[in-house]
Order: structure tokens, then C-alpha cells, then sequence
């Protein structure tokens, strides 16, 4: 992948008609959005390879068994958890399917209509996600938080939830 943020060379081919009413990005929203963009997935790419090597959970499992940790009962229906994890429910089913065997999660028919699943959270899981939450607080740390300044920080987070209210409109 190339970390090159400044070219703002356009990729796509487009008729004549959808250049027109396109609204392209400028030179500066360009290099914003390519860097915030590369930065993301480096970042979630050294998570993830920091979080696998030092306690064998990827973090796609970590924020499965966090979802998990946070809700009422240590439970979600697999249909809630999947939509918190951004994820498919076919996806997710397989990554739940993978904690079970470790001992991690369980799955219980939903007492309320006997139809959903729930996935639940074990004693086990949640003592394998204390053990790896020091190592993913402290990648989050060094490698996101100590390299902004308090103000970009708070940038960041407006930035975020502007963001975060637009996309929860649609």
C-alpha cells in the first residue's frame, strides 16, 4: 500500500457526464482524507498484529468479547452483536463458532422467543479479555493518543461524532 498522501491523481474512470456533476475532492481534502485514511488502517493493522502476538486474540475477537463484557448479563442476541461489530451475521457466527472452542463465549436459545440466539460471555473469556486489555489500551496509547497533542485529541473527537451523527441519521 502506498502511504503517499499528497497525489490527488483520480483512480476511476468516469464518462464525461458523471465528471461533470462529480464533486471532487480538492488538493487539501485529498491529502486529509488519504492520510486519515492510511493512518486508520496501519493503525488497526498494528493492533491487531500487537494484540495477536502478545495474547492470541485478534481484534476482531477482542471487540466481540468487549461487546460482550459491556452488555446487561454478559449476553447479546447474535443479530445485536453483529451490528456492533460491524459485521455480517454469517461472519460473526464463525468468530463465535472459533470462541466457543476456546471456551470463551457460549450460545443460549433467547429465553424471550425461543427463536434468536444469544451469545454469552464465559468466566473464561472475560479473564482472557482482562489479560489482553492492558496490551490493547496500551497500543491505543502509543501509538494514537501520545503522538496527539490534547487538542488534536479533541479535534478528533468532534470530528468523530459529527461523523458518527450524520452516518446514524441514514
Amino acid at each position: 500500500m502506498s502511504s503517499d498522501v499528497s497525489s490527488p491523481t483520480r483512480t476511476t474512470a468516469v464518462g464525461p457526464a458523471a465528471a461533470a456533476s462529480t464533486r471532487w475532492l480538492d488538493a487539501e481534502e485529498q491529502r486529509a482524507w488519504r492520510a486519515y485514511m492510511y493512518s486508520w488502517m496501519l493503525l488497526e493493522d498494528r493492533l491487531d498484529r500487537e494484540l495477536t502476538r502478545e495474547t492470541g486474540i485478534s481484534h476482531a475477537y477482542y471487540e466481540i468479547l468487549v461487546q460482550l463484557s459491556e452488555a446487561a448479563d454478559r449476553q447479546l442476541r447474535m443479530s445485536e452483536l453483529a451490528e456492533r461489530c460491524l459485521s455480517s451475521r454469517s461472519r460473526l457466527s464463525h468468530a463465535v463458532s472459533r470462541l466457543e472452542e476456546r471456551g470463551w463465549v457460549r450460545r443460549q436459545v433467547c429465553a424471550e422467543d425461543g427463536r434468536g440466539q444469544l451469545a454469552v460471555l464465559t468466566d473464561e473469556g472475560f479473564a482472557a479479555l482482562e489479560a489482553a486489555a492492558p496490551v490493547h489500551v496500551e497500543g491505543v496509547r502509543s501509538h494514537l493518543f501520545d503522538q496527539l497533542s490534547p487538542e488534536q485529541v479533541a479535534a478528533m473527537r468532534d470530528i468523530g461524532e459529527t461523523v458518527l451523527r450524520h452516518l446514524a441519521e441514514r
